[in-house]
This record gives C-alpha cells, structure tokens and sequence, in this order.
C-alpha cells in the first residue's frame, strides 16, 4: 500500500504541474482574452463592491456643491444637482451590465433553440421561424429598438425587451447555419442510421459541434448591448432619471460642454467595457479556431 502511494503521488503532482503550464501558456499566446476578461472580472468586482468603494449615496443631492469639476472630496466632479459623479458612475455599472448580460443570455438561449429547429426540422418550421427573423433584421437595429421602446413606454424593463427582440435573430440565423453544415457531418449520418431518435441527435450530437461561434458573438455583444441600452437612455427611452445609467448621464452632459467631466467619465465606462469585449471576443476567436497558429 504504501509503495503504490508512493508511485501514485509524483504522477499526480506532474498532472497539476501540467495543467498549470498550459495555462500559462494560452495566457502567453491569447493575450487579448486575458485581458478582455480581466477587465471585465474588474467591473464584476466593481458592481459587488459598489457600496463599499463608493459609499456616497449616487441619488443624494447638495446644490452647494453645484457642478463642480473633479476634486478629491469628488474625483469625477458633481452634475447640475450636486450628485458625485463618481459614485454615479460607479453604481451605473450595477444597471449597465446586469441588463446587458441577461439580454445576451435570453438572446442566446431564445436564438439558439429556434435556431436549431429551423435547420434541423426544415421545411415548414424553417420557413416561419425564418421569415420572422428576415423581417426583424430588415430594420436597422437602433431604428427597431427605438420604435419598440417607443411604442412600450421608457423603462429600464422596455429597453431589454427591445435589446431582446433586436437581437435574438442573429443567434437564430448563426445557429441555422451551423446546424446545416453540422447534420450532413458521417457521425450524424451514422447515429441515424443506428435508429437513435432525431432529438437525441441534435441534443448530443448536433448542438455540441455548433457552440463555438455563439460564444464568440456573445462576448462582442455584451458590449454592443450595452452601447444600444445607452443610447437609448441617452434619447430618454430607457432607463428614467433620476438612475444612475451610463447613457442618461451622458445625456445631461451633452449641453453642457465646458463641465466636461458630466459626460466624459460614463463615456470613459462604455468604452472600457466595449473595449474588454472586442479583446475577449478575438482572444476567443483565435483560442477556439483549429486554423489559427
């Protein structure tokens, strides 16, 4: 016994110095997705930790301290209404990034069942589903979300389902694509002819193959979500003052030209995020594409 402890401990010691090295090396070799989600886990830890490093209420009002530019009682200065731009900035992120994450997600789930069946199914099913898809992507996407939020009233709430209806159609087109070139694989054709049921194929055999390039566009959404939110929040369809949403804030902003840190320091947000997606989104790519060396 105590020999095959012996022998069995160094190989479990070289397994986890292994893992460790490849980990080191696809951080060497994909840096820009370590970044990308390095940034992002930064922003994660900003909405958990909100009230702890900006502890000044984002709502609470001073008109003493009217439109101040940044100091170090107030790092990013103070709107029309004496509120910390800081503190507003920094709570915007539990509104911005929340939001945007469950529309990705509800995209990627709605998109990629319809998806599926559409191109597996075919026929009758593809056609409906397709057609609905065709119409939506007809519109510009900003045009149709503004319409629908609109037509729904301004919310936080609308503004998702407008984010939702916009982008789901995307994911559905994408997942078509694969399943169509995934079905006619041997290892379908051989499962079929084995007498395995249509669903369990598209579930365990079908779907696992297609997941790739949903990832990739998820993590670019995240940040082009957020942008459409903000805007509409900057045209005054989304999220309603007094929030402390990135897009709103830039909207108080945009008049005042020479208090220029109301509408630079949310920007500065937007971008940052936007930013870390497009990085996470190419490390992504080039990690998960067999071709790329």
């Amino acid at each position: 016994m105590a020999t095959t402890q012996q022998l069995s401990t160094p190989t479990t010691e070289v397994s986890f110095r292994e893992n460790i090295g490849r980990a080191v090396a696809h951080a060497r070799k994909y840096p820009s997705m370590w970044v990308g989600l390095t940034i992002l886990i930064l922003f994660i830890l900003v909405i958990v930790l909100a009230d702890v490093i900006a502890p000044v209420d984002p709502l609470a009002q001073d008109l003493t301290f009217r439109l101040k530019p940044p100091t170090s009682e107030h790092p990013f200065g103070t709107d029309e209404l004496g509120r910390d731009i800081y503190s507003r900035v920094v709570h915007g992120a539990r509104i911005s990034l929340p939001a945007s994450f469950f529309v990705v997600i509800v995209s990627v789930i709605v998109g990629t069942f319809l998806g599926a069946l559409a191109g597996f199914l075919g026929g009758a099913v593809d056609e409906v589903i397709m057609r609905i898809a065709d119409v939506t992507l007809a519109f510009p996407s900003v045009v149709l979300a503004l319409a629908i939020s609109a037509f729904l009233g301004p919310s936080l709430t609308n503004a998702i389902i407008a984010a939702c209806v916009v982008l789901w159609p995307e994911y559905a087109r994408l997942m078509r694509s694969q399943v169509l070139v995934v079905r006619s694989f041997e290892f379908v054709m051989a499962a079929r002819s084995l007498g395995m049921r249509e669903l369990i194929i598209l579930v365990r055999h079908i779907l696992p193959n297609t997941w790739t390039p949903l990832i990739i566009k998820a993590a670019l959404d995240v940040g082009g979500i957020i942008l459409l939110v903000s805007a509409l929040s900057f045209l005054g369809l989304g999220v309603t003052p007094p929030a402390p949403e990135w897009g709103a804030m830039i909207a108080m902003g945009r008049t005042k030209f020479y208090q220029w840190w109301l509408a630079t320091f949310p920007g500065i947000a937007i971008l940052l995020v936007i930013f870390a997606c497009n990085l996470l989104s190419e490390g992504l790519r080039n990690w998960l594409d067999p071709n790329y060396k």
